[in-house]
């Protein structure tokens, strides 16, 4: 473990894939101990959060916080508030289909008991881990295209996005954006050459990580976002075992430039 390393963050909020069991009942009913429903509607949550992105993102002598449940359990990447279609407790999936049960409603009591749980275990996890920190980065996958519950519906995606801030709230220093840019796509070069689009983007589709933007304002550590488009390394609904182990080599390597930069 190198000390530099040690001074890392790597959040990944999304790659889980399961349901606590009361969430489950909100969104089967009965339904929940009949294996094929159950099992199909976790296997639709898992491939529509960042599968893999665990794998992807893990950075040796780093250090690591994975949410335990899936993005539509509650999303940790959204404000503990934000109600809209796409906040923290989503009711579609981003095929804009219904996750629940017809006539469900989250009362005020239920949504704040299931945030109580699942948002802010992991808030707290954040806050104490930062103390020591000089940089952390959230990791995320982004689908081949802007799904229906998205700002970019049907819009092709880059290979990479970074998302440190927009000018006038930057996560990450503004006077280092080019060269965090450029560290990424010379670190990723080989294995994102291929693809559709190539090109490694500042603010497109987004400019900021939520996560990286709450925390950065009350700690001041550097933070930003990426997006890997899961096109490189997802088909058909299965992992490309070789291309997430060189996006991890990429990712480790990027990891210790941006470092660096600071």
């Amino acid at each position: 473990m190198t000390q530099a390393r040690d001074a890392l963050l790597v959040l990944t909020p999304h790659p889980s894939g399961a349901l606590p069991a009361d969430v489950l009942h909100d969104m089967l009913g009965e339904g929940m101990f009949d294996a094929a429903r159950r099992e199909a509607l976790l296997r639709a949550v898992f491939l529509d959060g960042d599968a893999y992105t665990e794998l992807i993102y893990h950075v040796p002598g780093a250090r690591h916080l994975q949410a335990p449940w899936s993005r539509f359990a509650a999303d940790l990447n959204r404000d503990r508030n934000d109600e809209g279609d796409n906040g923290v407790l989503k009711r579609t999936g981003f095929d804009r289909q219904p996750l629940y049960l017809a006539g469900f409603e989250f009362g005020p009591v239920a949504r704040e008991a299931r945030l109580r749980r699942l948002w802010d275990p992991f808030d707290a996890q954040v806050r104490a881990e930062l103390p020591g920190t000089r940089l952390m980065i959230v990791g995320h996958s982004m689908a081949p295209f802007g799904p229906a519950l998205g700002p970019d519906t049907g819009t092709p995606r880059p290979a990479l996005c970074l998302m440190p801030g927009t000018t006038s709230e930057p996560t990450f220093p503004p006077a280092l954006w080019e060269p965090l840019r450029q560290a990424c796509e010379q670190a990723f070069a080989e294995v994102i050459r291929g693809s559709p689009d190539p090109r490694v983007t500042i603010g497109e589709p987004w400019s900021t990580d939520t996560l990286s933007q709450t925390h950065q304002r009350h700690s001041g550590v550097p933070a930003f976002g990426i997006e890997i488009n899961s096109g490189l390394f997802i088909q058909g609904g299965q992992p490309q075992d070789q291309t997430i182990r060189d996006l991890n080599a990429a990712f480790a390597r990027f990891a210790d430039a941006a470092l660096g930069l600071l």
